[in-house]
């Protein structure tokens, strides 16, 4: 097998890079994997939503509470979610640990921020039409 194939096959996988942005520039690289635990970003990334995020593989967050530390709580939170979806009845998932990792002077915005990522979005190939 060619490396061309490999990268192709790759760029489509949930183990492809997606960055990540804040509304105030702070920049993070995740495992598509990991973004898509979010319905927001998943329905982003999706190549056939129309979206442009599918092409560049970069999601910006642009709500108004969503800056860099709010971001940064929300991507360990999409880890630890990517990480614990599949674990067994037995396995001790540690969500005190999670809420832990919190300030609480920002626990309302990244929760309003998980919120809004938690949304699905249901793709309308009809936009495409009227850009």
């Amino acid at each position: 097998q060619n490396s061309a194939t490999t990268v192709g096959e790759e760029s489509s996988g949930e183990n492809d890079w997606v960055g990540l942005e804040s509304n105030d520039g702070f920049s993070y690289l995740v495992r598509r994997k990991v973004a898509q635990t979010s319905g927001t970003m998943r329905a982003m990334l999706d190549p056939n939503g129309g979206y442009a995020e599918a092409q560049t593989k970069l999601c910006n967050i642009n709500e108004r509470h969503a800056f860099g530390i709010v971001t940064e709580k929300l991507v360990e939170y999409m880890c630890f979610k990517a990480h614990y979806q599949n674990v067994g009845p037995k396995e001790d998932i540690p969500v005190q640990e999670m809420q832990e990792r919190i300030p609480p002077e920002i626990v309302l915005e990244v929760l309003l921020a998980a919120d809004y990522q938690e949304r699905e979005y249901v793709p309308r190939p009809w936009l495409s039409g009227l850009c």
